[in-house]
């Protein structure tokens, strides 16, 4: 991508090449509610013509001057446009441009006639007065000493902002990463680049070590620099516990610094220099930072504490009446529960899982135990909630976040009233929330922890329920047995072909069962498309069920030709179609979801809701905790949600599943991936896209172990 230096209007090279375009904003012809897209009409100094652009150009006002770099595209519908993907504001300097400039409304107080009067007084060198010698503003008639100094202060502001972005565009920063920078740095912003960009790397969301390198050169920063290694370490940290380790050991950040063109020999003594500094803990050879290392000790401190029997309940547990349709095994997790500090229940769909966590719900009632129910999804809550008919909360919701203080109010010093906690779809926990859970267990207390283990592993760092049945210091009820009935659902019969290797079975003519599973076969991108939009408009005849509400589409990754970016616009058009909004901008009625945990707003990772309307810049979001309101600053949290990643999908059921896998997804293809996607679906899954894809998915098995010591930690002590 280019970094802006391309000459003024350099001609495209082909469809995919970067263009820069200088000109000014002669018309806003649209822009999206939240204020941040727009289409604009700018006449282009280099060439007696106006243009389009479109992107994220909302912060430019009409009369505004601008350098715009991006692709020609030309739109079915609205014809050659300049698609933008970064702009840098411009400070006219003719006598023309000032006027229009300072007359547009950007300068408070300044309208047509005073911008006119003022260039006429101070010619080319308007600006540079207005900024340096603010008092000789008092020349022009109409203009007093609090106007004058008005005047200044806003052209002043205007100037720094224009050298801001400049500099952050001359980088290679798009529109939504400089604003992500000013807004966490302000006036300091380019100073703070400047000095340590590895750190501003660290601190500010979607700036990686590849573009803190970038700013880095171009601040004079040298490939041995100290800053640039122990940006390199922090940054390979990151990665590791984005990938799911909870550590990474010293040799895996040797070799990462390797080919991020590190030399090795400093990495060592970035590792120690940053460990003096506390942001790092090192044992032996593994480096954690700080707080997944206090996150991994603390859990396996209190896994062993709840890990004992519970005196006086062994009498009740077997005098207690359990229900007939009990097999032994289930019987065993019952008075297990009942019996144990800690507990893990683990099995497949179709063994029973549900029917054997409201007998242990029921078992600990009759005792007059309290019980509390908690899942790490809100959708996952809400089900176990219908299923049981109790309440089931989020744990973030059950340990009550407090955005005063930016932590649980429910900890040790303040832990649940309760005398069980039963965990559902326990396979999510990553270690920081299985850590605050724990915190907030008492001691006269137990835990069950109940999941699948062979779906995905937690999105976050640690695999917290294969660990502790690990580690051998809880006791472990494995469910194995597929009950009758659901032996006759194709969805719960495929996701176990699935599990020995097998492409599942689909569903044959004239079988009736409880749910259903079909294959659409297709192979290249635009057919796989051309089939996923044909099997939505199907399915509320053939099943009654809502193509937007009732069906999710899942696809392995996000980009690509049929990965969940490109899928979304397209289904969007589908299903929410606008004639007065392009595609991929929010409006009201579009599935979104949340991309990150906002505590504030109680609403997390992989939430779904619905845009309620988008007014005055603020987008409302209906989700099962309530509306939210976005302002533009926030909004980058939500994306559409009419395809999402499998990962993202974790704890959340749908009626119906439409999974599309292609060959192009190949790197992320697996066992665990096909067999979480499919048990997301209650009545119906639909496979759309490339046999060969579903097959390798099937007989792939992607151990995705991660670095972690929380079993040694629990079973050495």
């Amino acid at each position: 991508m280019s970094t802006g230096a391309l000459p003024l209007d350099e001609p495209a090279r082909g469809p995919d090449a970067d263009v820069v375009v200088q000109g000014t904003v002669v018309e806003r012809r649209w822009a999206s509610p939240d204020g941040r897209f727009a289409v604009l009409r700018v006449e282009r100094e280099a060439a007696d013509e106006a243009i389009v652009v479109v992107g994220d150009v909302g912060g430019l006002g009409e009369n505004e001057h601008a350098r715009f770099r991006g692709r020609w595209e030309d739109h079915p519908k609205y014809g050659r446009r300049l698609r933008v993907e970064g702009w840098t504001p411009i400070l006219p300097t003719t006598r023309a441009g000032l006027a229009r400039f300072l007359g547009s409304g950007v300068v408070p107080g300044v309208g047509r006639a005073i911008a006119q009067r003022l260039v006429a007084a101070f010619g080319e060198r308007t600006l540079d007065v207005i900024s340096e010698q603010s008092a000789r503003l008092r020349e022009v008639p109409g203009i007093g000493r609090k106007r004058a100094e008005a005047i200044a202060a806003a052209v002043r502001a205007r100037r720094a902002d224009a050298e801001q972005l400049t500099f952050l565009h001359s980088l290679g920063l798009g529109p939504a990463l400089s604003r992500k920078l000013r807004a966490k740095y302000g006036e300091r912003t380019v100073e703070v680049l400047r000095e340590d960009p590895y750190l501003a790397a660290e601190e500010v969301s979607g700036i990686g070590f590849r573009t803190a390198d970038q700013i880095g050169h171009a601040a004079g920063i040298a490939d041995d620099d100290p800053r640039r290694a122990a940006g390199a370490v922090l940054h390979l940290i990151g990665k590791a516990a984005d990938d799911g380790h909870v550590y990474a050991p010293l040799a895996t950040l040797v070799r990462g610094a390797r080919a991020l063109n590190v030399p090795e020999a400093l990495i060592e003594p970035a590792v120690e220099a940053l460990t003096a500094r506390q942001m790092l803990v090192v044992e032996e050879d593994r480096v954690y930072a700080p707080p997944l290392h206090r996150a991994e000790v603390r859990a396996a401190e209190r896994f062993v504490a709840l890990a004992r029997p519970r005196p006086g309940r062994e009498a009740a547990a077997r005098a207690l009446a359990l229900p007939e349709e009990l097999t032994d095994l289930q019987r065993d997790a019952v008075r297990t529960a009942l019996t144990s500090g800690l507990m893990v229940l683990t099995g497949g769909p179709g063994t029973g899982k549900t029917t054997t966590v409201e007998a242990i719900v029921a078992a600990h009632e009759a005792l007059e135990l309290r019980v509390t129910l908690a899942a790490p999804t809100g959708r996952a809550a809400k089900r176990m909630s219908e299923a049981s008919g109790r309440e089931a909360r989020t744990i973030h919701r059950l340990l009550e976040w407090a955005p005063q203080s930016g932590s649980f109010a429910r900890d040790a010093n303040s832990p649940l009233e309760t005398d069980l906690v039963l965990v559902d779809e326990a396979s999510m926990l990553d270690l920081p929330l299985a850590r605050a859970l724990l915190d907030a267990i008492p001691p006269s207390a137990s835990l069950v922890l109940v999941g699948d283990v062979d779906q995905l592993p937690p999105v976050g760092a640690g695999q917290v329920l294969r660990e502790l049945i690990r580690s051998e210091r809880a006791p472990v009820v494995r469910l194995d047995r597929v009950f009758r009935q659901a032996q006759q659902s194709a969805i719960i019969r495929g996701a176990h072909d699935v599990l020995t290797g097998r492409a599942p079975r689909p569903t044959t003519r004239g079988e009736k069962g409880d749910g259903d599973l079909f294959v659409v076969r297709a192979h290249e991108p635009a057919a796989i498309v051309e089939r996923l939009v044909a099997t939505l408009r199907r399915i509320p005849e053939a099943y009654g069920l809502d193509a937007r509400r009732d069906v999710q589409v899942l696809v392995p990754m996000r980009r690509g030709p049929v990965g969940t970016e490109r899928l979304n616009e397209v289904l969007q058009e589908h299903l929410n179609p606008r004639r007065d909004a392009p595609p991929g901008v929010l409006r009201a009625g579009d599935k979104v979801m949340q991309l990150k945990n906002d505590y504030e707003r109680e609403v997390f990772n992989g939430d779904i809701g619905w845009v309620r309307r988008v007014e005055d810049g603020v987008t409302y979001v209906e989700f099962d905790s309530g509306v939210r309101s976005y302002d533009a600053d926030a909004v980058d949290a939500l994306a559409l949600a009419y395809a999402s990643t499998i990962h993202k999908a974790q704890g959340s059921e749908f009626p119906g599943v439409i999974v599309v896998l292609s060959a192009g997804h190949h790197v992320l293809l697996s066992r665990a991936l096909l067999y979480t996607a499919i048990t997301r679906a209650k009545k119906l899954v639909v496979l759309v896209g490339e046999p060969r894809a579903i097959e390798r998915a099937a007989a792939t098995v992607r151990e995705r172990d991660s670095y972690s010591r929380l079993a040694e930690r629990i079973g050495a002590s």
